[in-house]
C-alpha cells in the first residue's frame, strides 16, 4: 500500500460549511476519504468517493441535521483498497460504528423518497387516485418540491450559499437527489 492511513484523531477538524456558506473547496474533484460529525462532533459517517466534493454536497442535503464536522484525507490514485482501508481504520479507531455506516446507511447514501414523509392529506390524495398514472407522478412531484422546499430552507437558515438543484426527472417517482 503506498499510502498512509493517517489515525483519525491525528486530523484536524473542518468546519462542513465555511464563513461563505460553502463546502471546503479544496475537496473538490479529490479522491479521498471523509469523516462527518454533528455539531457535538461526534461521529455519523465515515465514507469514501472519486469526487469528495459532490459526495459530501449530497449528504449535506439528505442529512442536514448531521453534518457540522469534518475530516478528510485524499489520495492521488483511485484504489478501492486503500480507500476501504482507511475507512475500516477510522471506523475501528472510533470504536462503534457510525449511524451512517450502519442502521442509517440508506439515510446517507440513497435518493431521499419523499413518500416516507407525506403527509396524511397528501396519502389520501394518492391512495385516492386510482388509474390515473399522471395525476399520481404529478401529486409525488408536488411533494418532492415541498420536501425540497423544506431542505433549501433549512440549509438557507446554516448559512449555505451553495448551488444546489435537484434532478427534475426524479421528483415524479416522489425521489430527490443532486443533479
Amino acid at each position: 500500500m503506498t499510502e498512509d492511513i493517517h489515525p483519525l484523531a491525528s486530523l484536524e477538524f473542518i468546519p462542513y460549511i465555511d464563513s461563505e456558506g460553502k463546502l471546503p473547496e479544496f475537496v473538490q474533484g479529490k479522491i479521498g476519504v471523509y469523516a462527518i460529525f454533528d455539531s457535538d462532533k461526534v461521529l455519523q459517517l465515515v465514507g469514501y468517493s472519486r469526487d469528495t466534493y459532490l459526495s459530501l454536497k449530497q449528504h449535506l442535503v439528505r442529512q442536514p441535521e448531521h453534518c457540522y464536522w469534518l475530516k478528510v484525507q485524499t489520495i492521488d490514485k483511485p484504489s478501492r483498497t486503500i480507500l476501504e482501508s482507511i475507512r475500516s481504520s477510522w471506523i475501528a479507531e472510533n470504536g462503534a460504528q457510525p449511524q451512517g455506516n450502519g442502521a442509517g446507511a440508506a439515510k446517507w447514501n440513497d435518493p431521499i423518497d419523499t413518500k416516507t414523509v407525506m403527509t396524511a392529506q397528501e396519502v389520501a390524495n394518492y391512495e385516492g387516485i386510482v388509474a390515473d398514472e399522471i395525476a399520481k407522478d404529478k401529486l409525488l412531484k408536488n411533494v418532492a418540491r415541498r420536501v425540497e422546499n423544506e431542505i433549501l430552507s433549512l440549509l438557507k437558515a446554516r448559512g449555505v450559499t451553495e448551488e444546489i438543484r435537484f434532478n427534475p426527472k426524479l421528483k415524479t417517482s416522489g425521489l430527490l437527489d443532486l443533479k
